[in-house]
């Protein structure tokens, strides 16, 4: 099976402090780095390393920054154009406790081309997996032609906006959200959490844990770690739970995994150089 992710690819810089900076305030940084970030370019990383066959979609800009990295990680990107007047890019500031602040520029994510999508949508076969999130332009047509080309269809409502999310809950057979998102949502559309229109919610809920909410459901508690950083550690489980679920694994196993990969990810600093590969999470769970 494939798993095809119609995403955003950023070029992330990351800035160390002592503190995230308030109003009007100057920090100088303790430490820089620079990589490849996006939560559509993390969750293809994060599930090619949990040891799915990954085919990315997207936009960058002319120099091909983006999809040069998202190559170099092993995924597969002959869909992912370099029309864009620039890459999309963002600033990541991380304090000591691990916490982040970023600011993004969309760039080439906001001008997507539906003639790609199209033709890496040819190549899906009925039971493969299509994510999507919410910083990319033409999510409704993406998940509506995903569908009908029989993939299971999940979306990452982030960044969240409810009348956004209202218009793709019946495009998807999974819905990804925090649990902030999961009540500004429910009460965007008057209706309980549990009474959202959807067929399976996925919420997360930090250092908590996450909840599958659907025929069944399914809890799978976090696991206690010291974070490093928790830049894109939400793309780390949902790209792993995918590539799990289209491996074959019940949900149960596939939270679980995806709670393993997260919990290694925060440990390390940046976004999809930290991703861990099978191997890593496999080890991490054993004995737990």
């Amino acid at each position: 099976m494939t798993v095809f992710n119609f995403g955003s690819i950023n070029i992330d810089h990351f800035y160390r402090l002592p503190h995230l900076p308030g109003p009007g305030e100057t920090l100088a940084a303790t430490g820089y780095d620079r990589g490849l970030g996006g939560k559509g370019a993390n969750q293809s990383v994060a599930a090619h390393r949990a040891g799915a066959d990954v085919v990315h979609i997207g936009m960058v800009g002319p120099d091909g920054s983006g999809r040069r990295e998202l190559n170099g990680f092993g995924v597969d990107v002959r869909f992912v154009g370099t029309e864009g007047r620039v890459t999309g890019h963002a600033n990541v500031h991380v304090d000591a406790a691990g916490e982040n602040m970023i600011v993004v520029l969309p760039g080439a994510n906001h001008e997507q081309s539906l003639t790609l999508l199209k033709s890496a949508l040819a190549e899906a076969r009925p039971g493969d997996h299509f994510m999507l999130q919410g910083e990319a332009n033409l999510g409704a047509e993406a998940a509506a032609l995903a569908r009908e080309a029989g993939c299971f269809v999940t979306y990452s409502a982030a960044p969240f906006k409810p009348a956004r999310v209202a218009e793709m809950l019946p495009l998807c057979d999974l819905v990804a959200v925090n649990s902030v998102e999961a009540q500004q949502m429910a009460a965007h559309m008057g209706v309980t959490v549990d009474a959202l229109p959807i067929a399976n919610l996925l919420i997360t809920d930090g250092a908590k844990g996450a909840r599958w909410r659907g025929d069944e459901v399914i809890d799978q508690p976090a696991f206690a770690v010291e974070a490093v950083d928790t830049t894109g550690a939400g793309d780390c489980f949902i790209g792993t739970v995918i590539a799990a679920l289209d491996q074959g694994a019940g949900r149960a196993e596939a939270l679980r995994r995806g709670a393993g990969a997260a919990a290694l990810q925060v440990t390390r600093p940046g976004t999809a150089d930290a991703m861990p590969t099978a191997d890593e999470v496999a080890a991490f769970l054993d004995g737990r």
